[in-house]
């Protein structure tokens, strides 16, 4: 019989502050910038927290400000680490964790604090998956393909050649197709009989 893991709650749980959000909202720009980010569901926002991030040349962090689940108020700073990029030009940005001191991309929050997930000892959802059920899961990815496939295989200006030669992305999505048509027709019937 399989061992039951002992983690209470997964990463996919927990509200998340993103660096790719920051810098889709413009907050990686020189000087300071404050805000609010909400959380929703069902279209009510259900959690808040006040951010200000300041970017200056020498200087990069970002001051949390909120009212944890205990009513205990908090307000502390993340450092903004800057890595060159591998490609050669500029640069990405990391949160330093406060207590792991572990570069991220992504702060979690649990037991009142945003921090690298690994100090919470929390994993992903799928890492709680049997190795069978991910067997399944990854037949039924590629026997049933999503819309989204066909709609971008098939928009109006998708282009299938450049130069004479078949483009990258084209090349991939006919790749998926025609492994989801290699598969019988019954196989969802047979993986659901399992």
């Amino acid at each position: 019989m399989p061992r039951i893991a002992n983690y209470d709650k997964t990463v996919d749980d927990c509200l998340t502050i993103s660096m790719t959000k920051l810098k889709e909202w413009e907050y990686l720009i020189n000087g300071s910038k404050s805000g609010t980010v909400s959380w929703s569901r069902n279209g009510e926002a259900h959690s808040k927290i006040d951010i200000e991030v300041t970017f200056l040349e020498f200087e990069k962090y970002i001051v949390l400000k909120y009212t944890a689940s205990h009513r205990e108020p908090k307000k502390y700073k993340v450092k903004i680490i800057e890595v060159p990029s591998n490609l050669g030009k500029g640069y990405l940005y990391y949160f330093e964790c406060p207590v792991t001191h572990k570069l991220c991309r992504k702060l979690y929050l649990d037991s009142g604090m945003f921090l690298h997930r690994t100090a919470f000892n929390m994993i992903y959802e799928k890492q709680k998956e049997s190795k069978k059920w991910r067997g399944l899961t990854a037949i039924f990815d590629k026997a049933v393909l999503s819309d989204k496939i066909y709609e971008e295989r098939y928009k109006k200006y998708f282009k299938t050649h450049y130069n004479g030669k078949p483009t990258k992305r084209y090349l991939r999505l006919e790749k998926k197709i025609k492994i989801a048509n290699s598969y019988p027709s019954d196989t969802l019937q047979r993986l659901m009989m399992m």
